[in-house]
């Protein structure tokens, strides 16, 4: 398991992907910046801070986007390449090459988007540990469950990016911002979550539309080991070229 593992992240950091990845991740950083020193002494900074910073563009934009980013291509580029075929002749089970390709990208992801949030939430909160602490094990879950979600998107389609845009965009966007229900099956309805379930009082302004704390947890697990059972799957099913 640890040469693919070690194997993924090498083909996962090229320059260019790494150079995207985190000017995206810093996007946060940023603007949280900008805002703290320009609009701090705003009553309604705090409300406007989650609700447009870590809900609208971390939480619902970046965070995606990134894990987006690697995980579909973990195997995405192997089946474009042709390359796969030399992992699954080798002597070893299907889901030792599974898991490390799905680990690699959140190992990339996951640090990346963690500082960004808990970076952006210490400058928004005034440097509220229990405040960062929330936004960062929340976005570690999110990246956690979207990763899992997209590395399966990878084996499933020839076309994984649309796939994961049209859902990230339609389904966690459109759709859970319009329908509250929709927040029970959704990654973004699962970090919120647990974001104001871990700060209840700092993030009250979630308390409306946020999911209850043992849900949320409850849902984030179950998704993550659901795709991750299903790309195992699918990785010993299909017929590798």
């Amino acid at each position: 398991m640890v040469p693919v593992f070690w194997l993924s992240i090498r083909q996962l950091t090229g320059r260019w992907r790494v150079i995207l990845i985190t000017l995206l991740a810093a996007l946060p950083v940023g603007l949280a910046v900008i805002v703290h020193f320009a609009a701090s002494d705003d009553e309604s900074f705090d409300e406007n801070f989650i609700d447009v910073l870590l809900d609208g563009m971390l939480v619902a934009g970046i965070m995606p986007i990134v894990t987006m980013a690697l995980s579909t291509a973990s195997f995405g580029n192997e089946l474009e390449d042709r390359t796969l075929s030399f992992l699954t002749l080798r002597p070893i089970a299907r889901w030792r090459i599974a898991i490390p390709k799905l680990l690699a990208s959140i190992a990339i992801s996951g640090p990346l988007l963690i500082a960004s949030g808990v970076i952006a939430a210490l400058l928004g909160f005034d440097g509220s540990v229990k405040a960062a602490v929330a936004v960062g094990v929340a976005v570690l879950v999110g990246v956690i469950a979207y990763a899992a979600i997209f590395t399966w998107a990878g084996l499933v389609t020839s076309r994984p990016l649309v796939f994961a845009l049209i859902y990230v965009f339609l389904w966690e966007g459109v759709i859970s911002s319009f329908i509250n229900g929709v927040n029970y099956l959704s990654i973004r309805g699962y970090t919120l979550g647990i974001m104001h379930g871990i700060n209840e009082s700092e993030f009250q302004v979630l308390s409306e539309r946020a999911i209850e704390f043992p849900a949320a947890i409850v849902g984030a697990v179950a998704v993550t080991l659901v795709f991750t059972f299903l790309g195992v799957r699918r990785l010993r099913r299909m017929d590798v070229p």
